[in-house]
């Protein structure tokens, strides 16, 4: 864990070998962020995916606390060399290496006060990766316009899952030119 303190915020980096310590603050947090979702079968089955991509190599981390209390999270992993499975997407050639965003989640309560871009530079700032990818639930167009705002772009749409929403696949570069 690598603690960051700004402005009364503390963003802490957190590698797969802290799942067991940090899971129980990701669930907490998603109960309180879908608590008017709780019902959907697809939102309770989010301990799976924390130990999916926790368990991933490379997994990486941030929560940020707001006086002393988990605020939210965002966390992801590098993709397996050669599961690229966004490049199905593009036509122009691109550097392989890509970092996964899956998750970027904030409670209720600290939303709309800039803590969402914060706490994704967090995670991102670090990577080496070429590439970052992410999906957003093509209902939320004004998400996916807060992520172009932050240098990605469209790209396409699936449904990893029957029971998933579609999703707008989003690229972005980390490197600048």
């Amino acid at each position: 864990m690598e603690p960051s303190v700004t402005d009364g915020i503390d963003l802490r980096h957190y590698t797969q070998g802290d799942l067991a310590q940090i899971r129980p603050t990701l669930l907490d947090v998603h109960a309180d962020a879908y608590a008017d979702r709780m019902d959907e079968e697809f939102v309770q089955r989010f301990p799976w995916f924390v130990d999916h991509w926790g368990n991933k190599p490379g997994f990486s981390c941030v929560i940020v606390y707001s006086a002393g209390e988990p605020a939210g999270f965002s966390y992801g992993a590098p993709n397996d060399p050669g599961t690229e499975w966004w490049r199905e997407y593009i036509t122009e050639p691109a550097e392989a290496s890509t970092f996964a965003v899956s998750e970027l989640m904030l409670r209720v309560k600290w939303r709309k006060q800039g803590l969402s871009e914060r706490l994704h530079e967090a995670l991102l700032s670090p990577r080496a990766e070429a590439h970052a990818t992410l999906t957003v639930d093509t209902r939320r167009p004004r998400l996916q316009a807060l992520y172009e705002s932050w240098g990605y772009r469209k790209i396409g749409q699936r449904q990893p899952f029957a029971d998933s929403p579609l999703y707008a696949v989003m690229l972005r570069s980390l490197r600048t030119a």
